[in-house]
């Protein structure tokens, strides 16, 4: 089977790990991946602060795109994800927001296509299954805690979830290879997002509890599935010296894909130890 692919701009440059090791773990698993062609800049948290519409025409052309590529669009930044989604459920819903963006992008929604981030893609019949069988190193006595954050289940409206306040899915792709996934009560607070560009402090403090959090629980790293949730936790964690993987990542060193070590080196906290 076959997607396409949104990296987003973060996949590029601080998220360049994040990028390597998803097309990785397609690639291992037979899931193509088809960048779409022209991409732009979703807006991130930006564009709709100073324009509503330039918030949603940005990711709403990212859609079309998509949707003349007839296929399930994949995109794993969990801010790119988000605002897609919303242009994908404004589209669906009508209305003036709906009749501009046609109107400025010619663009007709059809509704034949849908927007899936990583979690909503390990939650398809038969990944889970897939991963297990892809697995050359089980993980064991590596455990974790896995951390969703805001965008990837919230708004429910936008996202689709059933399961925005409790999600699991990336625990059971965890213990799918190998690792311990541990309950926790932090895995959708807030990392502080793009605050932490203006109020670093506050948006250490936010990053500090729950990395904390995490040690309380008996983790040894979190698992994350944002590339700025990943780079907050990370820089903004009050010199604890904990590591925070994406989900891609474990599962491609559980699959014992080449080039890790170049991953780990883009950490601040290096989580190869991990791994010995």
């Amino acid at each position: 089977m076959d997607f396409s692919y949104y990296p987003g701009c973060t996949a590029h440059s601080t998220g360049w790990e994040f990028n390597a090791s998803t097309v990785g773990v397609f690639q291992t698993l037979g899931y193509g991946l088809d960048e779409i062609q022209d991409w732009n800049c979703c807006g991130g948290a930006s564009a709709h602060n100073l324009d509503h519409f330039v918030g949603l025409g940005l990711p709403a052309r990212n859609l079309a795109i998509a949707q003349d590529a007839g296929k399930d669009l994949i995109i794993p930044c969990a801010g790119c994800y988000n605002n897609v989604k919303k242009a994908q459920v404004t589209m669906e819903d009508g209305g003036a927001d709906a009749e501009k963006i046609s109107r400025v992008l010619g663009f007709d929604w059809q509704g034949k296509m849908d927007v899936l981030s990583l979690v909503d893609w390990l939650e398809r019949p038969g990944v889970i299954d897939a991963i297990k069988a892809k697995v050359l190193k089980p993980l064991e006595g590596l455990k974790v805690v896995g951390y969703y954050g805001c965008q990837l289940v919230r708004p429910q409206r936008v996202t689709g979830r059933s399961s925005w306040e409790n999600p699991t899915v990336m625990e059971a792709a965890c213990e799918a290879v190998g690792a311990t996934a541990l309950d926790w009560s932090y895995k959708v607070d807030c990392c502080g997002a793009d605050l932490a560009f203006g109020h670093g402090d506050r948006a250490e403090t936010l990053c500090s509890n729950i990395v904390g959090k995490a040690k309380e629980a008996g983790a040894d790293a979190i698992v994350v599935s944002c590339g700025l949730c990943q780079i907050n936790l990370d820089m903004r964690q009050g010199g604890q010296n904990f590591p925070i993987l994406y989900i891609t990542e474990v599962l491609g060193e559980a699959m014992q894909l080449p080039g890790r070590d170049k991953w780990w080196k883009k950490h601040i906290t290096d989580p190869s130890g991990l791994f010995k």
